[in-house]
């Protein structure tokens, strides 16, 4: 007996693009957003979304949202899974290293910026060299680093399957430091080697041809609040520049192509994360096409240190684990995952396995990593992928002719990521991009781990170059400045009627002062003005809010805010909206949040 086949769509006529529009306009007319004479295609526009870099993410995509350029995608095969050290003590950073590679790690991140490149040989005593790729940050000590471990590699007799020598003098002076062997004068497009480096250039392409020379880190215009393409941008450029020095050195084109990896921050949009890795393949490739070489573009994905947290840390897992699966999907051939107590200092053991485990999971378990291009052909994600593309090629067009990365790092960089990171602070103080743990559901009990102090994130700290923020740090500095305090600073909530009517703004209330490490007091249920302002004299605070219904709100707001007045009351907020006689100012979704901490503090008498 055959069996036909089972069509699950079969009696369903084709969706069209102009019936959701249509559908949708209706139920935004019904709601408010959009007027009555707005046509269907508002409707689109109007649920549609901006990113940093300008790029609209639509809410529906269908077939027409493909582009017709072609995919650039690497071979399916799992990634390599890659842990960073930075502990100051070549022993404790041994053993950490060891212990990584026995469990799971396949290649070594080492961090030399606290223990010089001197620690080398202690450091990887008991290290496969042949098995286990190595990658070097020593910061303004690389050119030490770089011919210790060539000579180390020597020494042994061995050659190395991969790694990187982290040459990086561009990212060098992004974080304001020295980047020795490179002359960086504004009359030069792209840096210039000196002789020595120019020799290791030249030793390492012929001697070790899988050890790569140089490194494109676009961590430090991420950490400075770059958007996708704009760290994209910077990247291409730095890339480009890196080129051109290399084959002035007398490397071809060919092999200097072989010399670059690139270092991209993943963040906990997985979407945007996927494509900003597919659109700098794609970029790239078109870079190698114009100079002649082979297009595949190695990657190196970090999970962001822009996003991470110090209170709450433990949220930190599921930010990395986010960040990892959107790096993994998006193609990454190394992914690091950074511990989640990285912000408090140096990770712990504990730490550091979870950080492995997250990817062990998602690459043995899940089987992300067996997938060639999984989100190829998504509408949706090929539209991103496309549109990154498009605006980081053009931002790379902008540096080149301002002369180059070198000439672009004085002020056009600078600027144009101080604007975005200014526009970023500000979703961020307004809760539109909310942190959960520190501006959404904060923890005012929490109890933080100890570490041992240390730059446990990943990047030097900024000095006077590009700054380094984390999104959380004003939220966690008010955080701070209130657990400092003898007594924790304190807001009276006037809730005003039954529990079922002021509940839900007394939380909302509540939740936006502990983001700040405010804690709240409330009146219990009730509608008697003089209770309610007796309630607010044993709380001993001199800032109220009213909390409760906008029909309650008419019907008492003004007797209560009077009544809190005459109790003492030097500010009264109200959560909600409404103009209403003795109310202050209003808390509501979409205010400003670190305004509404900083005048509360100030009420309070906290010194910031």
């Amino acid at each position: 007996m055959t069996v036909p086949p089972l069509e699950f769509a079969a009696g369903f006529p084709p969706g069209t693009r102009e019936q959701w529009r249509t559908l949708a306009l209706g139920v935004l007319r019904k709601s408010g957003v959009l007027p009555e004479d707005a046509v269907p295609a508002a409707a689109e526009e109007a649920l549609s979304s901006t990113t940093y870099d300008g790029v609209t993410i639509a809410p529906l995509h269908d077939a027409s949202d493909l582009p017709g350029a072609p995919r650039v995608v690497r071979p399916a095969r799992p990634w390599d899974v890659r842990q960073r050290h930075a502990h100051p003590d070549p022993a404790v950073t041994r053993e950490a290293v060891l212990a990584d590679l026995e469990n799971g790690v396949t290649s070594i991140w080492l961090d030399l910026t606290s223990i010089g490149p001197e620690a080398l040989p202690r450091v990887l005593d008991g290290v496969y060299l042949d098995l286990a790729p190595v990658v070097l940050e020593a910061g303004d000590r690389a050119h030490e680093a770089a011919p210790a471990f060539l000579d180390l590699l020597a020494e042994r007799g061995v050659t190395p399957p991969g790694g990187n020598l982290g040459l990086d003098p561009l990212g060098a002076r992004a974080r304001a430091s020295a980047a020795p062997g490179f002359d960086l004068g504004r009359e030069d497009a792209f840096p210039r080697a000196t002789d020595a480096a120019s020799d290791l250039l030249r030793r390492c392409a012929r001697d070790f041809p899988a050890l790569r020379t140089f490194v494109v880190d676009a961590l430090p215009y991420h950490d400075a609040g770059a958007g996708d393409a704009e760290e994209l941008g910077c990247s291409i450029a730095t890339g480009v520049a890196y080129l051109r020095t290399m084959t002035a050195a007398g490397l071809s084109a060919v092999q200097a192509l072989g010399q670059l990896e690139f270092r991209y921050a993943a963040t906990a949009d997985q979407f945007l994360t996927i494509a900003k890795l597919r659109a700098a393949r794609r970029l790239w490739a078109r870079v190698a096409e114009v100079v002649g070489g082979p297009g595949e573009q190695l990657q190196h994905a970090v999970t962001s240190s822009a996003m991470m947290t110090e209170r709450d840390p433990w949220v930190n897992m599921l930010r990395t684990t986010l960040a990892c699966f959107g790096a993994g999907v998006g193609g990454a051939d190394a992914v690091t995952v950074q511990p989640f107590d990285a912000v408090l200092g140096l990770p712990d053991a504990f730490a550091r396995r979870i950080a492995r485990n997250t990817q062990s999971l998602l690459l043995e378990e899940a089987g992300v990593a067996r997938v060639l291009d999984p989100a190829g052909g998504s509408w949706y994600v090929e539209r991103l992928t496309a549109d990154l593309a498009e605006s980081a090629w053009a931002w790379f067009q902008e540096i080149e002719r301002a002369g180059g990365m070198a000439v672009a790092l004085e002020r056009l960089v600078p600027e144009r990521l101080a604007a975005t990171r200014a526009r970023r602070a500000d979703c961020v103080a307004h809760r539109r991009d909310p942190i959960t743990g520190v501006s959404e559901f904060p923890n005012l009990t929490e109890r933080l781990p100890e570490r041992e102090p240390g730059h446990g994130l990943a990047g030097a700290p900024s000095g006077a170059g590009l700054p380094r923020v984390r999104y959380a740090e004003e939220f966690e500095a008010l955080r701070d400045l209130a657990d400092a305090q003898d007594e924790r600073p304190t807001v009276f909530l006037a809730t005003i009627g039954p529990v079922a009517v002021h509940t839900a703004r007394a939380s909302f209330a509540a939740n936006l002062f502990a983001a700040g490490g405010v804690a709240t007091v409330t009146s219990g249920p009730g509608t008697d003005a003089a209770a309610i302002a007796a309630a607010f004299r044993d709380a001993g605070t001199p800032v109220a809010c009213l909390c409760s219904s906008d029909r309650m709100y008419g019907e008492h707001a003004e007797a209560v805010a009077a009544a809190l007045r005459e109790a003492g009351a030097r500010r009264v907020w109200l959560a909600g909206k409404g103009e209403y006689e003795g109310v202050d100012d209003r808390v509501y979704a979409g205010c400003d949040a670190l305004g509404v901490l900083r005048t509360t503090f100030d009420d309070l008498g906290v010194t910031r």
